[in-house]
């Protein structure tokens, strides 16, 4: 470590102290002073003292009511944007001379000092954790007044892109010996299948044909920020149950053949739409791949969250046009015990899965992709439609989102970049035989039911 950069850890060290052991820790700071802290700390200079004013402006923000935030929220976007005057002469300015120093100049000043403002909260201690926090609490109001905050939540998905990028993150493997501080985490953050107790989460972590890896941010070393658990089986489960089944025998690994990623969590609300799932699955998969040989097949058991909104949503006139089956099996998932009737469910099985072949190949979103957010995810990822799988999941959370079903999404790593591309630029699904055959017609149109 050069002199440098240790006299100023120290100085942070010194500072971040000062404030943090200083009379006046306990003292609430009002809306207009923290501002007021704001432009201060864009301003200044010194680095101990932007230190000192990071740490207590993110203790200011802590201690705000839910209106006081959405004011200092509509503080950020009015009063820290860039100057409009300055920046029209820097754009008329290089719309006259375009050249490296007039660019440069224009991207200067068209850097929002939000920005600016956000990372010198960064140089307080915990600062990346707690500016995640403070997107969190920006997202609701965001989805109300999107017109007034948007530029709020631009700058900070724009320094997200940056500072969680894939090259800062750490792959890191959560085993039963991983400290009980992060295995608490991992307890809270499942967002899938809830662990309800510690002997659940050893089930799924100790075992010799179970594994778990999870991202890690160096700012936020001991808080995963998503983990994928992985389930190594000899074959293709039809269900969640048989892979979360505490009786079932275990598999040596050397006799796996396929890798099941069946629950993947984020698990910061305040990093939505970062994307890295995807690398942490691809960089799964080609490690599973190195460390277990006998490894073919990889695939996730995936939920499915949208279907049974979806099938709620369908017009008389649209579901008068189904087929038999599958107007027979909207009226048994209808039906509040159907999954304890062995023939109900045999009853139901053609035509949920002909109805679920619409919903995944047919109804799109305006631009085109499906509907279901988690095709988006991993058919972006570069993964194919694989299989859809009746009654694979009859918890109440199952029945409720997708009365029972489940899918699987196939990654054949040699494709995967491939299928990626198709999907990014023509929203091409990539589906196997077995799921196109399931859809009627083999043709048929959403907008022919919707």
């Amino acid at each position: 470590m050069s002199r440098v950069s240790l006299l100023s850890d120290l100085l942070s060290s010194i500072g971040a102290r000062s404030w943090f052991l200083g009379d006046d820790a306990t003292r609430r700071i009002a809306l207009p002073e923290l501002a007021g802290l704001c432009h201060r700390l864009v301003s200044s200079r010194g680095e101990a003292s932007g230190v000192r004013l990071a740490a207590d402006i993110l203790k200011g923000v802590r201690a705000l009511d839910d209106a006081e935030a959405e004011r200092l929220f509509a503080i950020l976007a009015e009063e820290f944007g860039p100057d409009e005057a300055a920046l029209r002469d820097a754009a008329e300015a290089f719309a006259s001379s375009p050249g490296p120093a007039t660019l440069s100049t224009l991207q200067r000043i068209a850097e929002p000092p939000r920005q600016e403002l956000f990372r010198r909260l960064n140089l307080a201690p915990g600062g990346t954790a707690e500016i995640v926090r403070l997107r969190e609490r920006l997202l609701p109001f965001l989805r109300r007044d999107r017109e007034r905050l948007g530029p709020v939540e631009d700058d900070l998905r724009h320094l997200f892109q940056s500072w969680f990028n894939r090259g800062f993150l750490l792959m890191r493997p959560i085993d039963w010996n991983t400290p009980a501080s992060i295995l608490e985490k991992i307890i809270r953050y499942e967002a899938v299948h809830a662990i309800a107790t510690w002997e659940e989460l050893r089930q799924r972590l100790a075992p010799a044909d179970r594994r778990c890896f999870a991202f890690f941010h160096p700012s936020i070393p001991d808080d995963p920020l998503i983990f994928v658990e992985v389930a190594l089986t000899a074959e293709i489960p039809a269900s969640i149950a048989s892979v979360l089944d505490p009786a079932r025998p275990v598999l040596a690994p050397d006799a796996a053949q396929t890798a099941v990623f069946y629950s993947i969590s984020n698990c910061h609300a305040g990093l939505a739409g970062v994307s890295f799932g995807s690398f942490l699955i691809k960089q799964v998969a080609e490690d599973l791949k190195e460390t277990v040989p006998s490894l073919k097949t990889f695939v996730t058991l995936s939920p499915v969250p949208g279907f049974a909104a979806w099938l709620a949503g369908l017009s008389p006139a649209g579901i008068e046009k189904l087929e038999a089956n599958e107007k027979q099996a909207i009226a048994i998932v209808g039906e509040s015990d159907w999954t304890a009737s062995p023939a109900k469910v045999e009853a139901a099985r053609p035509g949920l899965l002909s109805l679920a072949a619409r919903y995944f190949l047919r109804a799109k979103r305006p631009d085109g992709r499906p509907v279901d957010p988690v095709a988006r995810f991993h058919l972006g990822n570069g993964a194919m439609l694989n299989r859809i799988m009746h009654v694979g999941d009859i918890s109440a959370g199952g029945l409720a989102q997708a009365h029972g079903l489940m899918v699987n999404y196939l990654y054949d790593l040699p494709r995967v970049e491939q299928r990626h591309e198709a999907f990014a630029s023509e929203a091409e699904i990539a589906a196997s035989r077995a799921v196109t055959s399931l859809l009627p017609g083999r043709g048929s149109a959403m907008k022919d039911v919707a």
